[in-house]
């Protein structure tokens, strides 16, 4: 079941295209990464999803709904976490997290208390005393306290410590168990990484490669690190070796996933002492992707 459907999603502002024909798909039970650098568009969508902006053009509907025209009921069924949480400095966070659960129907308060504790967080504090990461826990408590059918997560660990990051991670795992879904938007590969099924790449307010992290490895290298007394000859000639650093006896050089059986081939001729070989990660793909782009506009 489609749960959030995007087509060719455009926003101008003046003659600035913030986005420019954007389209996604987010099924139920599944968690959806949206990534990329700060300004690539990211947050402009999630507000024309939550209707705060109008889109210039496209389709937007949320549970089959038009996003814009049936907001109110479209939002009784989301929990959304803002990248940067702005409270009432004179409210505590206790406060504000009764005020928010009150306005949505489906607020669910033993989940409130159980995450409370889980977070540790002093909810007898003004807000005003808070640090970035405890405005954060105010926002991340008040979402997973709501039984909503989609969550929508803009840059939703800002300011939490590694300790609160895997809670945070915890949290999302079990909203998928429950056949929920998640759109988290982020710049921090390895979170993406870690708990998304598929992963969109928006670039200058275009999705540029979408799939499930298999899919989109295989357009990434495998990063070898090999140790070996004989000098490597001719190993910059290997079909698909790319980027080579020596020192001494150890060679680090990335290989082009459908090069890897050439690669340990010509490896076997020598006496090598150390093979290691790493799967390609997110961030990789990320860095090379854009680095392409990079190169074709120059």
């Amino acid at each position: 079941m489609v749960i959030l459907k995007i087509e060719n999603l455009t926003k101008k502002f003046g003659d600035f295209y913030a986005l420019n024909g954007v389209n996604m798909e987010l099924n139920a039970g599944e968690i959806y990464g949206f990534i990329g650098p700060n300004g690539a568009g990211k947050s402009t969508t999630i507000k024309s999803i939550l209707g705060l902006l109008k889109p210039t053009q496209g389709l937007i509907e949320v549970f089959g709904k038009d996003a814009m025209a049936e907001a109110v009921e479209v939002h009784k069924d989301i929990a959304f976490v803002p990248g940067d949480v702005n409270l009432w400095p004179n409210l505590t966070g206790g406060e504000i997290i009764d005020f928010f659960l009150h306005l949505h129907p489906n607020a669910n308060h033993e989940k409130k208390k159980d995450l409370i504790k889980r977070f540790e967080l002093d909810i007898t504090k003004k807000c005003s005393a808070y640090s970035t990461g405890n405005r954060q826990k105010v926002a991340l408590i008040t979402a997973f306290s709501i039984d909503a059918s989609l969550y929508i997560l803009d840059e939703p660990t800002s300011g939490l410590d590694p300790l609160m990051e895997d809670i945070f991670q915890e949290c999302v795992r079990a909203v998928k168990r429950n056949n929920k879904s998640v759109l988290l938007s982020s710049h921090i590969l390895s979170e993406v990484e870690k708990l998304c099924d598929r992963v969109g790449i928006i670039r200058n307010g275009e999705v540029v490669e979408t799939g499930t992290l298999e899919e989109m490895r295989h357009l990434t290298r495998m990063q070898f690190i090999v140790e070996s007394q004989q000098k490597l000859e001719n190993l910059s000639q290997v079909h698909g070796v790319h980027n080579i650093q020596q020192a001494y006896s150890t060679y680090r050089f990335e290989v082009d996933a459908n090069c890897v059986s050439d690669v340990i081939k010509y490896l076997g001729k020598y006496d090598v002492k150390k093979l290691e070989s790493m799967p390609p990660t997110l961030e990789a793909l990320f860095k090379r992707h854009y680095d392409n782009h990079s190169e074709e506009e120059e």
